[in-house]
């Protein structure tokens, strides 16, 4: 039997995905420019040490860039690279097949 080997960068892709809260925040993001606390707010029970720790792997990956301005007190925005925004049409797909397929509790839809 002939067994497929999966391709090592879609499992990266997956590995770096799949890690808690990362999609929510590369989601978020779509949005535009955002500052720390208002992604922060934007994600229910996200820890700020877990966005931290999150928004520092995307950075490397070059997902996201950093963009500190020199004012006072500093202004730090968070955006999406171009590699970052090439996974909104992913985001799209995921909507449309979760409208399709996920039931939710009404308590749910309403948040």
């Amino acid at each position: 039997m002939n067994i497929p080997q999966m391709c090592p960068r879609f499992e990266k892709a997956m590995e770096l995905l799949s890690k808690r809260w990362t999609v929510l925040i590369v989601f978020q993001l779509t949005n535009g420019p955002q500052r720390f606390v208002a992604i922060e707010n934007s994600i229910p029970n996200l820890s700020g040490k877990v966005l931290s720790d999150r928004l520092k792997e995307l950075e490397e990956e070059g997902i996201i860039q950093r963009t500190v301005y020199p004012e006072k007190p500093v202004r730090i925005e968070y955006s999406l690279t171009d590699k970052g925004r090439d996974l909104a049409p992913l985001f799209d797909h995921i909507g449309t097949w979760a409208t399709r397929w996920i039931e939710v509790l009404p308590a749910i839809e309403q948040q």
